[in-house]
């Protein structure tokens, strides 16, 4: 969603005469978020098929030839002269019928591993922009990696200097928080009083183990900042020296984006276990930890920043390999891809549409 408004406000830098139309279901965040942003939007009834029981996933398919005629009257109302997907089930139908018409298409993604929808696109779509070279081989040489979009505030944040007078670590779960990271870190409360007063913890719980958190805190007698959700997380960011979170696409691209080093744990229930893929490829470029949430043995924690604390030049070699891996340009790389499907010449500018 944010991917698709970033791409859309690259597009608009460029002129303003470009015309968008958001797709997406009324049952997904968009409903709330594209409107807010200023954006054109419409819906189609869709749902997904990964991690459904057999009736869902029956009924959901049953849903597809109608959505996809939905698509087809929308793009016949708007008339873009280019289609990009950004994942999920809704795209899905928006690209099919795209393809139907002849209308070009690109689709970005994320992850490491591409996800259901884009994996099936994969066989009709013009072009791909992929955030990670190990997704490039499923878009059968129609692929560049470009990297995704991210806050500017991400790609402004400077390097940390340390002065060995504290250690700041940002627990950070994504918007709703995180029930086994905050069970990982309130489990090892006792343990990382013991790393001494230098350690600092900011911890995101998300509003629903919030008072949780604080208690297990209090009961520990561990100063933190904990706080239910962080509306400015880059300015965390600017101030941790290690990060522990997840391993979603944002979170990996805002991490990457702003050369930070990271332990990450992927969520297992992720579909196809993209998160494992994701932290994975950090993890081979040296710009990460990963380690799993069965792996969280007590101890481990205290032992994993401690090393840290420790061996500050691990956390330098981390850093600049997570700075290798940014991609600062990755919406204007993606918006050129846009304008070449589009058959842009000599300024002129014409409409886009973004699905979800």
């Amino acid at each position: 969603m944010y991917l698709g408004i970033s791409l859309a406000r690259e597009l608009l830098r460029r002129d303003r005469a470009h015309e968008f139309l958001f797709i997406g279901t009324e049952r997904g965040l968009e409903s709330k978020i594209v409107p807010g942003e200023g954006f054109r939007l419409e819906y189609i009834t869709s749902r997904g098929l990964k991690r459904v029981g057999a009736f869902d996933f029956v009924r959901n398919l049953l849903l597809v030839p109608g959505s996809l005629l939905q698509s087809r009257r929308l793009l016949a109302g708007f008339a873009p002269q280019v289609v990009v997907g950004v994942g999920g089930y809704s795209s899905g139908p928006v690209v099919l019928a795209a393809w139907w018409t002849g209308i070009p298409t690109l689709i970005v993604e994320p992850n490491a591993y591409p996800g259901l929808t884009n994996r099936w696109l994969a066989r009709v779509v013009d072009r791909a922009a992929v955030a990670m070279p190990e997704a490039a081989g499923s878009f059968r040489g129609r692929a560049s990696v470009t990297g995704i979009p991210v806050r500017k505030e991400f790609l402004e944040i400077p390097r940390r200097e340390r002065s060995g007078m504290g250690f700041e670590v940002l627990i950070y779960g994504g918007s709703q928080g995180s029930h086994a990271l905050n069970s990982i870190v309130c489990a090892a409360l006792g343990d990382l009083k013991g790393l001494g007063p230098g350690l600092r913890l900011t911890h995101q719980t998300g509003e629903r183990e919030f008072d949780m958190v604080r208690s297990a805190y209090e009961d520990a007698s561990l100063t933190a900042d904990i706080r239910p959700f962080l509306p400015r997380i880059y300015q965390e960011f600017a101030g941790a020296d290690l990060i522990i979170a997840r391993a979603g696409a944002g979170t990996i691209a805002e991490i990457t984006a702003a050369g930070k080093a990271a332990i990450l744990v992927p969520f297992p229930g992720a579909a196809d276990d993209h998160q494992t893929r994701n932290a994975q490829a950090l993890e081979r470029a040296g710009a990460a930890r990963m380690v799993r949430e069965p792996d969280w043995r007590p101890g481990r924690l205290a032992a994993e920043i401690g090393r840290f604390m420790e061996h500050p030049e691990e956390l330098a070699r981390m850093e600049e390999a997570c700075r290798k891996l940014a991609k600062p340009d990755a919406a204007a790389q993606i918006a050129d891809l846009i304008d070449s499907l589009a058959g842009i010449k000599g300024g002129q500018r014409e409409n886009r549409v973004s699905s979800h």
